[in-house]
């Protein structure tokens, strides 16, 4: 593995990550048979690295800890991996997807990783899935957001854990649209690359099955990491719409933000913000009230209450002073699915260390609960993942000195997410055959 970066970022990320034994960088490459080695990959240098891919990166750290020790509630209480010691090894996804093939490559070659957990890009994704399968090792990725990986693609050795982000703009139209918000026209500011022209689509797609005479207007579709948006921010404010929706995200949302908000953007228009819990806790009291927002799934704020996300939430809140938003909370039901496959294999392999086929085959189709509630891996053939989520209203509480979310509305995995017989754009465009919502 490469060494990490040595920015602000980096160092704080690494520092984390030394607190423990088995965490430290220099013991990572030492794994034995009754071991199980994890790569895992996200954002720990670069404008996503502070309000996500740190986050996720602690969120593994903790977790790892608490599954080695058998501190973790059942059914997730056995030590390890069914007595295996999980041994990780942090890789850094800033780069870009050609960097991030050849650290795929290396984790499986030269570290002999058993399995690889991560990435948060969408172009990143798109690039490691096909090199994973081509090498015929596991990849479970726990984030990323592009449908475009299983609808276009077929997998044996892939994995998604968390839905994509077709949920999230159907969520917030039908949020709009339970609350009778008037909507006629509506702006939209995506990033230019996957993930931003996937949000794009399927936002606009749903809005035209739930509001057939809202028309589209501006459409600003900035670059990644641009980081200044004051032209994109004009035009928005030029053609004021009823709605602005964005999937912006990390760094650049928090700067759309604190540019968009003084120009009284969130005046003139409701805000839909479709992936952003995670910029809460960094902009505080500049985050304006009253703003649409959704966590890619109903994590943080916006998790329901049970105990297994009081505990975890309680566990990351005591090891990081600060609560979980999307990141760790995706980064946790990747790392829950894979400790109870691995379980459920090495079961079936009379207590022995599974194999990557005996892996893959106890994944596909699995169902588990996670702090955000219950997966299915029930899309591209029990490779791709749904999920419930929830979408809310931003409002700042002085007492507490934190964004809380209000008007929360919590939709079933059914509801939010294709069949598994139907591509995400064909089932807008058919006007959600076949969705289930209380």
């Amino acid at each position: 593995m490469k060494p990490l970066r040595t920015s602000g970022t980096a160092q704080r990320a690494v520092a984390a990550l030394t607190t423990a034994g088995l965490m430290t960088l220099g013991l990572q490459g030492s794994a034995s048979a009754e071991d199980f080695k994890i790569g895992i990959v996200s954002f720990l240098s670069g404008q996503a690295a502070d309000s996500f891919g740190v986050p996720a990166v602690n969120g593994a750290k903790i977790l790892i800890e608490t599954f080695n020790k058998g501190k973790a509630p059942a059914p997730y209480n056995k030590p390890g991996f069914g007595g295996m010691t999980i041994v990780p090894v942090y890789v850094d996804e800033n780069g870009g997807a050609t960097k991030q093939v050849q650290e795929l490559r290396n984790l499986y070659d030269r570290e002999e990783v058993d399995v690889v957990v991560g990435y948060v890009g969408s172009g990143d994704c798109l690039a490691v899935a096909p090199v994973a399968e081509e090498m015929k090792k596991m990849l479970v990725l726990y984030d990323c957001g592009t449908p475009r990986i299983f609808e276009e693609g077929s997998y044996k050795y892939v994995f998604r854990t968390a839905a994509h982000g077709a949920m999230d703009n159907v969520a917030a139209a039908r949020y709009l649209k339970s609350r009778n918000i008037k909507v006629n026209t509506f702006n939209l500011i995506n990033q230019d690359y996957a993930w931003g022209h996937d949000s794009l689509k399927d936002f606009t797609l749903s809005m035209a099955v739930l509001y057939p005479e809202a028309k589209p207007q501006a459409d600003q579709r900035p670059k990644f990491g641009a980081g200044q948006y004051g032209t994109e921010i004009s035009q928005l404010m030029s053609q004021p719409a009823d709605i602005t929706h964005s999937s912006l995200w990390g760094g650049d949302l928090q700067a759309m933000i604190l540019q968009s908000a003084p120009r009284g953007l969130f005046k003139k228009s409701q805000v839909v913000l479709t992936a952003a819990d995670h910029v809460l806790v960094p902009l505080g009291d500049k985050m304006p009230d009253g703003v649409v927002l959704g966590a890619r799934g109903a994590y943080g704020m916006l998790a329901p209450k049970s105990a297994l996300n009081d505990w975890w939430w309680n566990l990351y809140q005591t090891q990081w002073n600060v609560y979980p938003v999307q990141a760790p909370y995706r980064m946790a039901q990747a790392l829950m699915g894979l400790k109870l496959a691995v379980e459920k294999a090495m079961a079936a392999n009379g207590g022995k260390k599974p194999n990557t086929e005996q892996i893959v085959a106890a994944l596909t189709g699995a169902e588990w609960d996670a702090p955000g509630g219950r997966v299915k891996m029930a899309l591209g053939n029990g490779h791709q993942a749904i999920q419930p989520t929830a979408i809310g209203r931003t409002k700042w509480d002085a007492a507490k000195k934190l964004v809380v979310m209000e008007d929360i509305q919590r939709f079933a995995a059914e509801c939010v997410n294709p069949p598994a017989n139907m591509k995400s754009e064909d089932w807008m465009k058919a006007g959600f055959p076949g969705a289930k919502c209380n």
